[in-house]
C-alpha cells in the first residue's frame, strides 16, 4: 500500500469514526433506555470497528511515581538530550538517595519506546533510569538529513558518555546489535565503558536459530525491500519527501505473523464489551492502544539493518564497520555482560505481550 492510498483510506473513514464511537457509547450506556433494547448489541460492533479503523497516536509513559526504598516518591520525565531522530529521557525520582544509573535502549523496530513502560516502572525502584525515545521519521524534516544505522550507534556512544562510567546499559531485541557495537567502539578507543551491558533476545547472530522474520529477510534481495517496503512521505507531514519504511506496513507485518491470535483477541473483546466485562475490556484497550501505535523508520536505517544484521550477519562474522571502524566485541574488557537468550520463534516482542494479555483474558 502506498502512502497516498493510506491517506485516502484514512480520509474515507474519518467522517464515520465519531459516529461509530458516539453510537457505541450511547447504546452501551447503563443510564439510558436504549441500553435495554436489542439494538444495544450493536455497541460492541461499533466500538470494535472504530478501534480497527482509527489511527493511534504515540502513547505517553505516564510514570508519575515510584516506590524507592519503601517510600512513594514523585517521578518527573525530562528530556536531557535532544537529537533529530531521538530524545534521551530521564525519569527523575524525588529522592536524595543515589542509585545506579541505567540506560534502557528501546528497539527502533516499529513500536514506540513506551512499549517498555512496565520495564522502566520496575527498574525505577532500584535505578536512576534513562531511555532512548526514538522519533517517528515522519515528524523529522528532510533538512535534518538522513538517519543511518551508524548514526544509531553514534547516538548511543554520545548518550553513554553523557551518563558517565558508572552507567549500566540494557537492550532488548533489535537494540542489542547497536548497543554491542557502541560499547565495542568505546572500548577500542580506550574510553570508559558501562559497568554492565544486558542483551535481551536476538539478533546478535540472526543466522542462528532463524525465525520466520529472519528467513524472510534472506528470501528477498535488498532491492526488493527498497522497492516494495519503502515509501516517500507526502506533503502533509513534517518529514515530507523523506523515504521511510511506513509504520502501517510494519503493523500489517506484525499482525500477519499471528493473525489467528489477533482475531481471537478481537472476538473476545467484542464478547467482553457485550457482557460488560470492564476489566478485560480495559486490558484489551490498553494493550492495543500501545500495539497499534507505530512509527515510520528512516528507509536508509531500515535497509542497512536488513543487510548488516539479517542478510550478511556482519556482527557475527566480524565484518561490520561503523563509519569506517571495525566493530570488535573482543575489545570489551571492563564491562560485565548479561545475556538473556530468546528461543521464541515466529513472534515479535509485542506478540509476546499479546500472549500474556490473552492468558489474562482467559
Amino acid at each position: 500500500m502506498s502512502y497516498p492510498l493510506r491517506e485516502l483510506q484514512t480520509a474515507i473513514w474519518a467522517p464515520f469514526l465519531p459516529w461509530l464511537q458516539a453510537t457505541a457509547s450511547f447504546l452501551a450506556g447503563s443510564g439510558n433506555a436504549a441500553s435495554a433494547l436489542p439494538t444495544s448489541q450493536l455497541a460492541p460492533g461499533c466500538e470494535l470497528l472504530a478501534r480497527l479503523c482509527k489511527r493511534y497516536p504515540k502513547p505517553e509513559f505516564g510514570l508519575t511515581d515510584a516506590v524507592v526504598d519503601g517510600q512513594q516518591v514523585a517521578v518527573t520525565e525530562t528530556v536531557v538530550r535532544d537529537r533529530p531522530f531521538c530524545r534521551l529521557l530521564h525519569f527523575e525520582r524525588a529522592t536524595p538517595h543515589r542509585h545506579p544509573v541505567a540506560l534502557v535502549v528501546a528497539p527502533l523496530s516499529g513500536h514506540h519506546a513506551t512499549l517498555l513502560r512496565d520495564t522502566v516502572a520496575a527498574m525505577l525502584q532500584d535505578f536512576d533510569v534513562y531511555i532512548t525515545d526514538w522519533r517517528d521519521a515522519r515528524t523529522v524534516p528532510l533538512a535534518e538529513g538522513a538517519f543511518h544505522l551508524d548514526d544509531y550507534v553514534a547516538y548511543l556512544r554520545e548518550f553513554l558518555r553523557f551518563l558517565g562510567p558508572d552507567a549500566h546499559v540494557v537492550s532488548a531485541c533489535q537494540s542489542t546489535v547497536p548497543v554491542l557495537a557502541a560499547v565495542s567502539l568505546m572500548a577500542t578507543h580506550d574510553e570508559t565503558t558501562p559497568r554492565s551491558m544486558t542483551l535481551i533476545g536476538r539478533p546478535i547472530d540472526a543466522g542462528r536459530g532463524p525465525t520466520t522474520v529472519n528467513a524472510f529477510a534472506v528470501s528477498k534481495p535488498l532491492d526488493w525491500f527498497t522497492r516494495e517496503l519503502t515509501k516517500t512521505l507526502p506533503g502533509n507531514y513534517p518529514g515530507a519527501g523523506r523515504r521511510v519504511y511506513p509504520g502501517f506496513l510494519q503493523h500489517a507485518a506484525f499482525v500477519a505473523m499471528n493473525p489467528e491470535r489477533h482475531l481471537d483477541s478481537h472476538l473476545r473483546y467484542y464478547c467482553d464489551v457485550a457482557a460488560g466485562n470492564g476489566e478485560l475490556v480495559d486490558a484489551h484497550r490498553r494493550f492495543y492502544d500501545e500495539y497499534n501505535a507505530v512509527l515510520d523508520m528512516a528507509a536508509e536505517y531500515y535497509l542497512e539493518t536488513v543487510r548488516v544484521v539479517f542478510q550478511e550477519f556482519c556482527l557475527a562474522r566480524g565484518t561490520w564497520q561503523v563509519r569506517g571502524e571495525h566493530v570488535r566485541p573482543d575489545a570489551i574488557k571492563a564491562t560485565a555482560l548479561i545475556t538473556v537468550e530468546s528461543h521464541v520463534s515466529n513472534e515479535s516482542a509485542a506478540d509476546l505481550h499479546t500472549g500474556v494479555l490473552e492468558d489474562v483474558a482467559a
